[in-house]
């Protein structure tokens, strides 16, 4: 093991040991259940950062005409859709993760095969509804 794998500890003794450090993210396996947790965290921000565009384009309507079509066109542009789409996917596969973890919470869902069943599940269900939504969304423009 390269001495940047390992920390220096001190046995009861006092005397100077070198000790392995923790396993991260580049020793595991990555896993279904890994990757939704990481996911998870993730989408949460992108919520916050969501939140904040919202309440930027609310305070953009009440400034005036001008700022707000400025915001709107902005948020029209080929970024603001991609970030307004991540979103969508970030809120739906809160939702369904969320519900997930209810289920969980109620005792449900514990065996492996149903842990893996719910997050391809919860996967699949953000996936569709994000579609869904955009599919409407567009439909009624």
């Amino acid at each position: 093991m390269s001495h940047s794998a390992k920390r220096l500890g001190r046995t009861s003794e006092g005397k100077l040991i070198e000790r392995p450090l923790s396993p991260h993210l580049q020793v595991y396996r990555w896993q279904i259940t890994m990757v939704m947790s990481i996911l998870h965290r993730i989408t949460g921000v992108v919520l916050a950062a969501g939140g904040l565009v919202l309440a930027w384009w609310l305070v953009a309507a009440a400034a005036s005409p001008a700022y707000f079509a400025m915001v709107q066109g902005m948020l029209g542009s080929w970024i603001g859709m991609l970030f307004l789409f991540g979103w969508t996917f970030a809120l739906f596969y809160h939702l369904c993760n969320g519900i997930r973890h209810l289920l969980w919470d109620m005792g449900r869902g514990y065996e492996m095969a149903a842990v893996y069943r719910s997050g391809y599940a919860t996967l699949l269900g953000a996936g569709g509804l994000t579609l869904l939504a955009w599919i409407i969304a567009l439909a009624a423009r």
